[in-house]
């Protein structure tokens, strides 16, 4: 089973403990999530990685806010610019005062040629409040292996021409800090504003 496998197939046993352990209470129902609830996931994420400001950056940094996190690099011809839309137009649908409590972020998988002046190029370019995250290949090997996040170097016909292979999932935390969500890629903004409108109105 590839590394995608895995992550799906523990958040999915993630989701049916969680469904199970709120099937006891007959009295109350799980949320009514679109995406994947992984609410009490047995894992740790965490960052120390430098924004496109050049801010140093951790994820308590944020909290208070929704947090959306994206793992990519700014070389993808595809998955990353649509999922970086995606979360763009989903915070659309959003009344103002829920977007304004949701932080986007895009912690690149290629530090080797995503410095910070070139995240500052591109992922503003989605929506003016986005950041994205770089540092050294340690920092950031760090950060995806907390993700379970997958990635790896494909090379190409020239030594600067290779792609990244890596996990294209949305994470979403609450205010709290908490991982709740794991959205898989191509499920739509509709779907994300759905989750992200009932995680807030949970969270006040």
């Amino acid at each position: 089973m590839g590394a995608l496998g895995q992550l799906l197939r523990f958040f999915g046993l993630a989701a049916g403990a969680a469904l199970l352990l709120a099937g006891c209470d007959s009295g109350t129902r799980p949320p009514a999530f679109k995406s994947v609830d992984v609410t009490g996931a047995e894992m740790r994420p965490a960052f120390r990685l430098v924004d496109h400001t050049g801010t140093p950056r951790t994820l308590e940094d944020f909290r208070g806010r929704a947090v959306v996190v994206f793992f990519g690099f700014t070389h993808c011809p595809d998955v990353c610019p649509t999922a970086l839309a995606q979360i763009a137009l989903a915070l659309k649908q959003l009344p103002e005062d829920q977007a304004r409590r949701v932080q986007g972020l895009f912690i690149t998988v290629d530090p080797e040629r995503d410095t910070p002046e070139v995240l500052a190029r591109y992922v503003p370019a989605f929506h003016p409040d986005f950041l994205g995250l770089t540092g050294d290949p340690a920092a950031i090997a760090e950060a995806a292996r907390s993700f379970k996040v997958f990635y790896q170097k494909v090379p190409g016909q020239a030594p600067d021409s290779y792609t990244m292979d890596h996990t294209a999932g949305i994470f979403v935390f609450d205010p709290q800090g908490r991982l709740r969500l794991y959205v898989s890629h191509g499920q739509g903004p509709e779907v994300l504003a759905h989750d992200l409108r009932l995680l807030l109105s949970q969270t006040g």
